[in-house]
């Protein structure tokens, strides 16, 4: 017989179900996370959305605006011109970031970097949110070249008017 005793048998089971318990949950949770419960046309505008969330995630906003955009070319075509009504408007800024400015896939500080621009660089722009702070500005830029990333306006000097909320 083994020298475990019953009791000490029961809690290395127990720990060992919470165990499996958590891995599955922490398995599901991106996938729960993922799931949008209400359609991109039904979403209410009434708080700034979570930087956390996938709704901000840059691709998902460039899907949105590339589907904008193929509306709008089908439209045109529809009504018979040759070309579509003026596509949603993109803003200018200049990096100030000594050497150069990380580029994030969420607006968060500890979001994955997935680029880089140098300083002096000029960005088109596409929408702003609210995000981390970084050294006291919260708001973050989409930046639309080619990158579809979020940069911190900190380190982004506007050119012309503010960009528009995401």
């Amino acid at each position: 017989m083994s020298p475990l005793s019953r009791s000490s048998r029961l809690r290395r089971l127990g720990l060992c179900v919470a165990t499996g318990t958590l891995a599955a949950l922490t398995a599901a949770a991106p996938a729960a996370l993922a799931a949008d419960p209400q359609p991109v046309g039904q979403r209410t505008e009434a708080t700034a959305p979570d930087p956390m969330s996938d709704e901000l995630s840059a691709s998902a906003l460039q899907r949105e605006h590339e589907a904008q955009q193929k509306e709008a070319r089908q439209e045109a075509q529809a009504q018979g011109q040759a070309r579509p009504q003026a596509a949603k408007r993109t803003y200018k800024g200049r990096v100030i970031a000594k050497p150069y400015l990380l580029l994030r896939d969420k607006p968060t500080r500890s979001s994955r970097v997935v680029g880089s621009v140098k300083y002096g660089s000029y960005v088109n722009i596409f929408c702003k949110t609210q995000g981390d702070k970084v050294d006291g500005n919260n708001r973050w830029y989409l930046l639309t070249d080619g990158t579809w990333a979020w940069g911190s306006a900190r380190y982004i000097e506007n050119i012309g008017s503010a960009p528009k909320w995401c």
